[in-house]
């Protein structure tokens, strides 16, 4: 199946990475399924990019926490568009807190966006997404190393990784791809946030190149994997970080 005949979900894709791989996968002939949860306006413009550089896409708002709006998703995205060849879950929250200061509802909302909202995509990838069909899901290069208030959120990620590993034999019949992609720092507004100048230089020092990755380092790498030549990799986690750890 070519690029030109694929329909790609992207969750979280208003903004930051997701943004970026929406654009790079349209700019394949990919039609683009724009998922976001609050960012309406942002997510809009994100398809009107699309549409303007000939692309297709729509966005469909859907909070990946609850069960009932990652099954509307993906029954939207089939009524508008027929097929769903390629899922990306990108959406994710991170919020960084020393242990005594993790509360149950910080902790219970990371695990419901960030794993409960990959796992049951999945589940509707399971049902619904078309043969030789791609997904990835995301992790953090955070999980090989000891930083201090991110033990929520290198949590959730750990589960995602293990999710992966465990399905791909279970999508293999159906020849569908899962693989996890695990950044290090990347300037988005999700990593930024809250940080001093003097932190986010401190991660700079921590890869091979001294930067911090940007949104298109990562969406490179998936466009590897959404394409024939990714189509042996499978159950892995690919560290996605300028040799960060």
């Amino acid at each position: 199946m070519s690029s030109y005949e694929k329909v790609a979900i992207i969750t979280g894709a208003s903004r930051g990475i997701g943004r970026q791989i929406a654009l790079q996968l349209a700019s394949q002939g990919i039609k683009v399924v724009v998922n976001y949860s609050a960012s309406e306006r942002k997510a809009n413009e994100v398809v009107q990019e699309i549409e303007q550089s000939g692309g297709e896409a729509i966005a469909i708002r859907g909070d990946v926490s609850k069960v009932t709006e990652v099954d509307l998703l993906f029954s939207e995205t089939l009524k508008q568009f027929g097929q769903i060849d390629i899922l990306i879950n990108n959406a994710g929250i991170m919020e960084c807190k020393a242990l005594a200061d993790v509360s149950e509802e910080l902790f219970d909302r990371h695990f419901a966006i960030n794993v409960k909202g990959t796992y049951f995509a999945c589940q509707q990838a399971m049902k619904h997404m078309s043969r030789g069909g791609t997904i990835i899901n995301f992790s953090t290069s955070v999980s090989g190393a000891m930083l201090p208030t991110y033990s929520v959120y290198a949590a959730t990620k750990g589960a995602i990784e293990q999710l992966t590993r465990q399905l791909a034999k279970e999508f293999g019949p159906k020849e569908i791809i899962i693989n996890c992609i695990a950044p290090g720092q990347v300037a988005t507004e999700l990593f930024l946030h809250g940080k001093s100048q003097e932190l986010i230089d401190s991660f700079r020092k921590l890869n091979a190149f001294g930067r911090l990755g940007e949104p298109e380092d990562i969406a490179n790498a998936i466009e590897l994997l959404v394409s024939d030549k990714g189509r042996w990799i499978t159950g892995q986690t690919i560290r996605v970080n300028g040799g960060f750890n």
